[in-house]
């Protein structure tokens, strides 16, 4: 099993900045996909952004220049540091995990951390 923790969510102002952060603990592969979601009330999950064991980052088109996905691979952590924050921005964010072993695909989820952009 796998284990996430997030923190860094709250309240902000329009145009202010956040760092999102997931810590990974348990049976963690040595190649894995982690990333950010998010779901504002009445919509579906969304991607935001995720980021491979190699570095390589996708992001949604409606964060691209503003969001930035790192990842610590020595912490299993990921984080998303998020400014120019809009209103249309406020929803939960889950943090994700994806690995497979054995050809098998196993996901994760964490337990989202609100994030509120308002003035």
């Amino acid at each position: 099993q796998v284990q996430l923790v997030e923190s860094g969510g709250g309240l902000v102002q329009p145009g202010g900045s956040l760092r999102l952060s997931c810590a990974a603990s348990g049976r963690i592969a040595t190649s894995y996909l982690m990333g950010w979601y998010r779901q504002a009330p009445g919509m579906q999950r969304e991607l935001v952004a995720t980021i491979s064991s190699g570095g390589n980052t996708n992001y949604a088109d409606s964060v691209k220049g503003r969001f930035t996905i790192l990842r610590d691979n020595a912490k299993n952590t990921v984080y998303l540091q998020m400014n120019s924050l809009k209103p249309e921005d406020t929803a939960p964010y889950y943090c994700n995990l994806v690995q497979w072993s054995w050809g098998r695909r196993y996901e994760y989820w964490g337990q989202g951390t609100q994030v509120t952009v308002s003035s």
